[in-house]
C-alpha cells in the first residue's frame, strides 16, 4: 500500500458520488483535477515518482445508482504540505459523467500509531516475561539464603532445641522465643541465639543460662513474650531483657529494628518489679519454710509428752518436764530471733524510703524522668549536668569524674548503685522504687519519687 519507511501521514477521505463510478474514474480525477493547481512543488504526479506520495488506494462501493467508497493517501511530506494537498483533494466536485465530493475525514500519524504500538508492546513485555522470571530468580535466592541459615542453625541438648553455631562457646547468648526468631536473627549474622519454644522454658536452656556470663531475653511485643519473660526471671540467670516493638515478633523484624531492640535492653533489676516475681519468691519461700516448722513442732512434742513419761514417778518425770521447759524456751527465742530479723528489713526499708523536707526540690526531675528509664545528674547547686539511660547508669556513674551530688533515675536503687554512690560522694539518690539493699552507706540519703 504504501512504503512503510518513509510514510509520515496517511490523508483519510470518503468520495460520494450521484452515479456509478470505479476506482480508475476516481484516481485520474485526482491526478487530474489537482495538475498545475499548486504548482510544480506540489503536484501529484511529480510528488509521486519522488516517492514523497504512495499508491492511492480506492475503495468503492455502488448501491442504488449511486457509488461511495474512501481514498487512502500515503504522505511522506510535512504537515503543512500534506495539510494543503488534503485540502485541494475537497475541489474536486466531478469524476467521470457523475458529480461527486470529496470529504477528508482523518489525518493519520503514522508514528503516533507507532509509538502506540510500542507502548501496548512494552506493556506486554514488561508485565508478561519480566513477571514470568521473577518469581524464578527470586525463588532460587531464597532457597539459597535458606538452605545457608538452615545449615548455619544448630541444635542444643537431649531436645534438640533450635540455636545459633555460636551458643555453644560464647559468653553472652540471647534467649528468643521460637525456630523461626533464630532463623531471622541467623540472617542478620547475630549466632549466639537459643530459643524456648514458648512459655514451658526447657531445664537444658535454663541451665545454660547459669554457665554465661550475659544472658539477654529477647522476645516480642505481645503477652506472650511478657509471659516467657516472667517465667524466665524466675527460673533462669538472666542479666537484661529486651523487647521487640509493641505488635513485632521477633521474626519479622529488620536489621535496623533488631539492632535498635537489643541496644534498648534494661537490666533486669530495674525491671523486675514489673514482672512481680518477689510475691512468688516470697510465697514459695513461706511454703518451703513451713514444713520445717511442722516438723519441728512435731519433734518437740514428742520429746516433751512421750506417753511412757506421764506414767512414770515425779522424779524420772522432772527431768523431761525440764527438757521440754527449756526447748519451750529456746523454741521462742529463735521465734523473737526472727522477727527481730524480719522486722529489721522493713525498718530498713522504711528508712531509705523517709521523705526530707529538702527533697521537695527533686519532685520535678523525678516527674519529668518517669517513664523514660533515664537519669539525671545533679551538682552542688541542683543544676543538671548530665543525662543518660538507666541501663547505662552504673558504668556512667563510675567514669563520671565531674562534681555529682544528686542522681535522679526512672529505676530500682540496688545495692550495687549505693556502693558506687557513696565512693563519688554523691549525697542523694531518687528512684522509683528500692530493691533489695542489706547494707545503706550513711554518706548517701535514698528517696524514692512517689514518696517526694
Amino acid at each position: 500500500m504504501q512504503n512503510a519507511d518513509t510514510t509520515k501521514y496517511i490523508i483519510h477521505s470518503k468520495i460520494n458520488a450521484d452515479g456509478i463510478i470505479e476506482r480508475p474514474d476516481i484516481v485520474g480525477a485526482i491526478f487530474g483535477q489537482t495538475e498545475g493547481l499548486l504548482g510544480s512543488d506540489l503536484d501529484l504526479r511529480d510528488l509521486q515518482k519522488t516517492g514523497r506520495i504512495g499508491r492511492i488506494e480506492v475503495v468503492v462501493n455502488a448501491k442504488g445508482g449511486k457509488t461511495r467508497g474512501t481514498i487512502l493517501i500515503p504522505s511522506s511530506l510535512d504537515r503543512v504540505e500534506t495539510s494543503i494537498l488534503a485540502a485541494s483533494l475537497e475541489t474536486i466536485d466531478r469524476v467521470g459523467p457523475c458529480s461527486a465530493k470529496i470529504e477528508i475525514t482523518q489525518m493519520e500519524d503514522v508514528r503516533a500509531t507507532k509509538r502506540h504500538q510500542i507502548i501496548e508492546r512494552a506493556k506486554f513485555i514488561l508485565t508478561g516475561m519480566f513477571d514470568e522470571n521473577l518469581p524464578e530468580s527470586q525463588e532460587i535466592a531464597d532457597q539459597v539464603r535458606q538452605s545457608v541459615r538452615v545449615e548455619e542453625m544448630q541444635y542444643f541438648g537431649k531436645n534438640k532445641i533450635p540455636c545459633g553455631p555460636a551458643v555453644f562457646d560464647s559468653d553472652a547468648i540471647v534467649v528468643v522465643e521460637g525456630r523461626a526468631d533464630v532463623l531471622n536473627l541467623l540472617r542478620y549474622g547475630i549466632k549466639n541465639t537459643i530459643c524456648v519454644g514458648g512459655t514451658n522454658v526447657p531445664p537444658e536452656v535454663a541451665e545454660l543460662t547459669k554457665k554465661k556470663d550475659t544472658v539477654t531475653v529477647f522476645t516480642d511485643g505481645d503477652r506472650g513474650g511478657e509471659l516467657i519473660v516472667k517465667e524466665m526471671v524466675q527460673i533462669a540467670n538472666v542479666d537484661y531483657i529486651a523487647r521487640a516493638p509493641d505488635g513485632k515478633s521477633v521474626e519479622d523484624l529488620v536489621q535496623k529494628e533488631i539492632v535498635r531492640s537489643l541496644r534498648q535492653k534494661v537490666p533486669v533489676e530495674q525491671v523486675i518489679d514489673k514482672y512481680s516475681t518477689k510475691e512468688s519468691e516470697e510465697k514459695s519461700g513461706r511454703v518451703a519454710r513451713l514444713p520445717k516448722r511442722k516438723d519441728r513442732r512435731g519433734s518437740e512434742v514428742k520429746r516433751v509428752t512421750p506417753p511412757k513419761v506421764q506414767k512414770v514417778g515425779a522424779k524420772e518425770a522432772s527431768p523431761a518436764t525440764e527438757r521440754s521447759k527449756t526447748s519451750k524456751r529456746v523454741s521462742s527465742r529463735e521465734r523473737a530471733k526472727s522477727r527481730e530479723t524480719e522486722e529489721k528489713p522493713a525498718k530498713r526499708a522504711k528508712e531509705i524510703t523517709k521523705p526530707s523536707p529538702a527533697s521537695a526540690k527533686f519532685k520535678p526531675h523525678a516527674t519529668d524522668l518517669l517513664g523514660t528509664f533515664s537519669a539525671r545528674f545533679l551538682d552542688g547547686k541542683d543544676k543538671v549536668v548530665n543525662e543518660t539511660a538507666v541501663r547505662d547508669l552504673v558504668n556512667t556513674l563510675k567514669d563520671y569524674d565531674s562534681e555529682v551530688k544528686t542522681v535522679v533515675f526512672d529505676g530500682v536503687v540496688t545495692q550495687r548503685i549505693l556502693d558506687i554512690a557513696a565512693d563519688k560522694g554523691i549525697e542523694n539518690l531518687v528512684g522509683a522504687k528500692v530493691g533489695s539493699v542489706t547494707k545503706r552507706p550513711a554518706s548517701v540519703k535514698v528517696f524514692t519519687a512517689d514518696a517526694l
